[in-house]
C-alpha cells in the first residue's frame, strides 16, 4: 500500500524518470556493470560487417601467431571481431574456446591482444549435458549441465569447492546471459589431464570451461577482472542470431576445417 501512495505522490518528470529505470534496470547483470546484447528477430538486426582492412589484419595476426591446425579460423576471427566490439572490456585479454574440437586437443586459447601473442593454449573441459568428446548441445538453461555459446566478460575471483575460480558475465542475452545464476565459472578440474585423456576423451562439468588445475591460477590471473571470453562451436542456429555476423571469409573457412576433421 505504501509503494502505491508514493507512486501517487510521484508528479510529471520524476514519474517518467522512474518508468525509465525500470526499463533499463533489466538490461544489466545483477552484481556486475555488464550490459546484455539484445538478440533482435533476425531480420531486425544491425549487425557491424567486416571491413576487407579488419579481414586482412585478422588474417595476418592468425597465420602471425602460428594458429593453423590448432585453432578454428572462424573461431579466432569472430573472438577477434567480437573483442573489438566489446567497449564495456577493461584488460586487452581475450580467451577462445574452440567447442568445435575434440576435448583431448587444446582448445583454450588465452591472447594479449596489446602485444599479439598467445599467452597459453590448453586443454579445456565442456559441460557433461553437452556431449562426449564433442560438445554438440549446449544450454542456456540452469541444471542443464550444458555448457553455453557466445561472448562474456570476465569478473571478479573466488574460492570455492573447485578452489581459485573466476565468475563470468554472459553478454548474450538467451544464449548465456543466465552465466552468472548458472556459476559458469572459470575453473582447475583433476579430471582435465592428459592421463584422462587415455579413456576417450577428458571428464566433464556442470558447464564451466574447466581446465588443468596447474593452469587454473596463471589463466585466471591473466585474464581475471573485465577482459573477453569467447566461446565457440558451429552452430548455425547461434552463428545466425549472434551480433557479430558470419563472413563469406569465415563460412568458407569454416566448411574447409570442418572437410579437414572429417579426413583426420
Amino acid at each position: 500500500m505504501s509503494f502505491l501512495l508514493d507512486m501517487h505522490t510521484l508528479h510529471g518528470s520524476s514519474l517518467r524518470w522512474l518508468i525509465l529505470l525500470m526499463i533499463l534496470v533489466p538490461s544489466y547483470v545483477a552484481g556486475s556493470d555488464v550490459s546484455l546484447w539484445d538478440i533482435p528477430p533476425t531480420g531486425h538486426r544491425v549487425t557491424v560487417v567486416p571491413t576487407s582492412a579488419e579481414r586482412q589484419k585478422i588474417s595476418q595476426l592468425y597465420q602471425q601467431m602460428g594458429l593453423e591446425g590448432r585453432l578454428s579460423f572462424e573461431a579466432f576471427s569472430l573472438g577477434v571481431r567480437g573483442y573489438n566490439q566489446i567497449s564495456t572490456k577493461h584488460r586487452s585479454r581475450l580467451t577462445i574456446v574452440d567447442f568445435s574440437k575434440p576435448s583431448t586437443q587444446e582448445r583454450m586459447f588465452v591472447f594479449d591482444m596489446e602485444q599479439g601473442k598467445l599467452l597459453y593454449a590448453t586443454l579445456c573441459a565442456h559441460g557433461r549435458g553437452s556431449g562426449e568428446n564433442y560438445a554438440t548441445s549446449f544450454s542456456n538453461q540452469p541444471n542443464s549441465h550444458q555448457s553455453s555459446l557466445g561472448f562474456y566478460l570476465t569478473n571478479e575471483t573466488y574460492s570455492g569447492n573447485n578452489g581459485y575460480s573466476l565468475r563470468l558475465d554472459g553478454l548474450e542475452r538467451g544464449y548465456n546471459d543466465q552465466a552468472r545464476a548458472r556459476a559458469i565459472v572459470v575453473h582447475g578440474a583433476a579430471y582435465v589431464n592428459d592421463q584422462i585423456i587415455r579413456q576417450g576423451r577428458l571428464g566433464r562439468s556442470y558447464g564451466c570451461p574447466a581446465v588443468p588445475r596447474a593452469l587454473a591460477r596463471p589463466i585466471i590471473d591473466a585474464i581475471k577482472g573485465g577482459s573477453v571470453l569467447y566461446i565457440y562451436a558451429n552452430r548455425p542456429d547461434y552463428l545466425a542470431q549472434s551480433m557479430v555476423p558470419r563472413s563469406e571469409m569465415e563460412t568458407a573457412r569454416a566448411d574447409q576445417d570442418s572437410r579437414t576433421q572429417l579426413i583426420n
